[in-house]
């Protein structure tokens, strides 16, 4: 006999056998007739299912009442006429497209048709009678097999095969009795059918044969012959050819979205991502915006670029993140039908520019999406980089083009490499040197040395005369487009641009200070209406020291090798931002990533103008300059001006003799002014003092003083003022320290 124990409930002391409660019947219905009288204190009438209930088990919480609510409340206004109106008129959509109502969208969509279409159809007619028709003739016999099979199957039953093989192996005799009858039924109704279909057939083909014109005949053996082809070619290679690409291109469903992240890992079983609106297109691709799980961020979605495009099934080229926000958790995706990057961008728009305005912005090219993509100089300095051969000179270029078709900017060029891309803006350079190799007797590296020296002291004089101005002239001590174009205050816009600049920063003998005057021009210049644009192949350390890349404000990378040169040109941290140029493809010519020109970072597919293009805009822009009369400098055929207070050391210790000790400076003013009549011919034809005054006030600001210098002439002791060999010497040396030291 088997013994059920009794456990006496929790917390009830064992043996107690008295009873400790009742239960009592639960009314299911509420009676709702009031009270005739008030019951005493403690009686519950049944029926009564109200109860006041704490809200916490706190016994501390007596006597507490319930708050302001924390959340405010909901105010909902009702919306004006007006406002109605506009949400409407919002909505509605034309009646008839912009490609219809106007004529200049009519016109172009028409001679899209015709170019379209023209060339389609003579695609085809290049190829019926070399490919098509070898193809039809060799396929047609295959789809004469195939129709006559397919034609014996259905007479016979075929696909009723299967189930009487089954029923067999089922041991169902009573099935398989049942669907032969139905079989031969089938055969007797199609066999008719079809014998009477061949008789006609062959009546049609005789009569056709015998009365018919020879065009006719020859049109149905055609088009019997192509059927034929058509149903005898294999799957996998088409009858006929595609006269244009056709991408890959598909609808984008919620379903394929939240497999891309679940693929990332950006989802679990119990958080998915959430849609806050409906998926739409967005030019060419889709726009999806979705809100990852709660913890997850938008950092998580952009480290997972790469499975979410795997997930979506797309290529990484096609998938493109922006930033909401409003939320670190929601993500704005928008999804390229195709590669977007590696469609060029076109023609750039100067080509039909009269004139640019270098203070505004200026078209330069456009995003993944289309949209255009404005650049500016105005106070900053600009770093491209990217691999040889992936537009890096065209996209510097086509800056460069627009400020020449701004007469008031003046422009300095200087190209390491030598090559033709640059040769043309002689026409309107106001300085221009190509290579590090002299040619005909000019030295480009001694030219780019001299241009940076103007450029730095032009620098130094505009921050002076800036604030030295009338309020009413310059408001704020700051450079305005009416100062710029002013002759008479000769502070113009000024762009100077250097391709190729390590060449140039490698020099044995003039790299250091070059590089000194480059870091100086790019870390102040700017904002005095200086701006530096450099272009380098190897942004290393080496070529391209930090010190002069660090000073960009603005940098544009195109195709590189590894994320780690990316990051060099784009600057620290730009790769952990998403920014990584080492992703762009070979084709992706062009493009590049662009940061800090303004406040968002993204990608820019640069216009194009080639060689000839760029001739006819610099051709445009010198008669211009011209008609302005803003021509200076290289382009006007004026030299630059003698750089005495840069040359004075070298000029002095040059026309010291090599056994001279201690020289008397009139002695040196008059050398001078053999070695460089245009520059110290003026102080030779001073009076004695005044003339060693004049080289003594030249040397003074490099430490060089002068004392008595004792000569016996003609038997008599004869003291005037000169220098010695040993200060001047180490005069130069401390220059040349403070160069190397930038």
């Amino acid at each position: 006999m088997t013994e059920n124990p009794v456990f006496p409930p929790p917390n009830e002391p064992e043996g107690t056998d008295e009873r400790t409660a009742d239960v009592l019947p639960f009314p299911l219905k509420k009676t709702l007739t009031p009270p005739a009288a008030p019951e005493a204190e403690g009686v519950v009438k049944p029926g009564e299912w109200e109860a006041e209930l704490p809200d916490t088990d706190d016994p501390e919480a007596e006597g507490l009442t319930d708050g302001v609510p924390v959340d405010p409340p909901r105010e909902v206004y009702p919306p004006s006429v007006a406002e109605w109106m506009e949400a409407r008129d919002k909505t509605r959509l034309p009646v008839l497209p912009d490609w219809v109502k106007l004529p200049d969208q009519r016109t172009a969509v028409r001679k899209w048709a015709v170019r379209h279409y023209s060339a389609v159809i003579g695609y085809h007619a290049v190829r019926l009678p070399c490919i098509y028709t070898p193809k039809i003739l060799w396929y047609s016999p295959r789809g004469a097999w195939r129709w006559s099979t397919a034609i014996g199957r259905w007479v016979f039953d075929a696909e009723g095969k299967g189930l009487r093989l089954a029923s067999v192996a089922n041991e169902d005799a009573a099935e398989y009795l049942k669907l032969s009858r139905q079989r031969n039924d089938r055969v007797r109704l199609r066999g008719i059918v079809a014998a009477i279909a061949s008789l006609v057939g062959l009546a049609a083909t005789l009569t056709l044969y015998v009365m018919a014109p020879s065009w006719l005949l020859l049109l149905a053996v055609a088009t019997l012959t192509t059927t034929l082809g058509a149903v005898g070619a294999p799957a996998d290679r088409p009858l006929i050819d595609l006269a244009k690409v056709t991408f890959r291109k598909r609808r984008l469903s919620s379903d394929i979205v939240i497999r891309g992240h679940e693929a990332a890992g950006l989802t679990s079983k119990d958080q998915s991502i959430a849609f806050p609106r409906p998926i739409g297109r967005d030019g060419d691709g889709w726009r999806v915006i979705v809100d990852l799980p709660f913890g997850r961020t938008w950092d998580d979605a952009l480290k997972a670029h790469g499975r979410l495009a795997s997930g979506m099934d797309i290529a990484p080229t096609q998938l493109f993140l922006d930033k909401d926000e409003t939320s670190n958790r929601r993500v704005s995706y928008w999804i390229a039908d195709r590669d977007p990057l590696a469609v060029p961008s076109g023609k750039s728009p100067l080509l039909g520019a009269t004139r640019v305005d270098f203070w505004k912005p200026f078209p330069w090219g456009v995003d993944e999406r289309g949209n255009p993509v404005m650049a500016t100089m105005l106070w900053l300095s600009l770093l491209v980089g990217a691999v040889p051969r992936q537009g890096k000179t065209f996209s510097a270029r086509t800056i460069a083009l627009a400020a020449a078709l701004d007469p008031y900017v003046r422009l300095y060029v200087f190209d390491g490499k030598a090559s033709p891309d640059w040769r043309k803006f002689a026409l309107v350079a106001h300085r221009i040197g190509f290579g590090i190799v002299p040619k005909n007797g000019i030295d480009p590296v001694g030219h780019l040395l001299t241009s940076l020296r103007e450029l730095k002291a032009d620098v130094e004089d505009r921050y002076h005369r800036l604030s030295e101005l009338p309020l009413h002239i310059c408001p704020e001590g700051k450079l305005t487009p009416e100062i710029s174009r002013d002759p008479k205050l000769n502070m113009p816009l000024t762009l100077f641009v250097v391709d190729e600049v390590q060449e140039y920063l490698q020099h044995p003998e003039h790299g250091k200070e070059i590089l000194s005057l480059l870091v100086y021009l790019a870390r102040v210049a700017p904002a005095v209406g200086v701006s530096v644009m450099t272009s380098t192949q190897k942004p290393d350390d080496k070529a391209c020291p930090s010190e002069l890349r660090d000073q960009h404000q603005a940098r544009f990378a195109l195709r590189v090798g590894a994320y780690q040169v990316s990051d060099t040109i784009l600057g620290a941290g730009s790769y952990s931002e998403g920014l990584d140029a080492s992703k762009l493809l070979k084709s992706h010519k062009g493009v590049g990533l662009l940061k800090g020109m303004s406040d968002d970072a993204g990608i820019v597919r640069t216009y194009l103008a080639d060689g000839r293009d760029a001739e006819r805009i610099l051709t445009r822009a010198a008669a211009l300059r011209e008609a302005e009369g803003t021509l200076s400098g290289d382009a006007a055929g004026e030299a630059p001006a003698p750089e005495v207070s840069a040359t004075v050391l070298d000029d002095v210790a040059q026309v010291l003799g090599k056994s001279e000790v201690k020289v008397w400076s009139e002695t040196i003013v008059d050398r001078l002014a053999d070695l460089r009549p245009e520059t110290y011919g003026p102080w030779a034809e001073l009076e004695a003092k005044p003339k060693a005054e004049a080289l003594t006030a030249a040397l003074k600001p490099y430490g060089v003083a002068t004392e008595q210098i004792s000569r016996r002439i003609d038997g008599r002791q004869v003291n005037k003022r000169g220098i010695k060999r040993d200060d001047l010497a180490a005069a130069i040396t401390q220059r040349n320290e403070k160069r190397d030291a930038g």
